[in-house]
């Protein structure tokens, strides 16, 4: 195994076997998948091994560790804000998009007073972008199906 135990490989693996629940990775999904991998630092080859650790093919590096990855910590917003307009600037969003955005905030420990940020940047950002009305459309939608708790 070649993958090395880190907070954002953690965050990484957790999302990605969200998507992986029914077994398919939608284009859909690999987009916030990318995403995540570059914003977190995970190496395009650590995200070939991580669908493997998924698929239980490998053993999950994290199965034998105390130490917790999960909660706050500096650039989890923007990294948060940028997994979330990758899945609002798709055509389609699907359950699986929205419980992986689900999971991931929820890991990062996102308040709900970034949470009111990263909702009010992306409704400024959509006076100004060409896809923004569209945007704000799917944000309602997704605080609707998955409100801040």
């Amino acid at each position: 195994m070649s993958v090395t135990p880190s907070r954002g490989l953690y965050l990484y693996l957790r999302t990605l076997t969200i998507a992986m629940d029914d077994e398919i990775v939608t284009d859909d999904e690999a987009s916030i998948l990318h995403v995540l991998a570059t914003a977190l630092g995970v190496s395009p080859l650590d995200t070939a091994e991580c669908l493997s650790i998924v698929r239980g093919e490998e053993k999950n590096p994290f199965d034998d560790m105390a130490e917790d990855y999960s909660g706050h910590h500096i650039g989890d917003v923007t990294t948060y804000q940028s997994a979330l307009i990758a899945a609002l600037d798709d055509e389609i969003i699907t359950e699986d998009e929205w419980s992986m955005l689900d999971v991931l905030r929820k890991l990062i420990g996102l308040q709900a007073d970034q949470h009111a940020m990263i909702e009010e940047a992306i409704r400024q950002m959509s006076e100004i972008d060409d896809q923004g009305e569209r945007r704000i459309q799917r944000l309602n939608r997704f605080n609707t199906i998955c409100p801040f708790n």
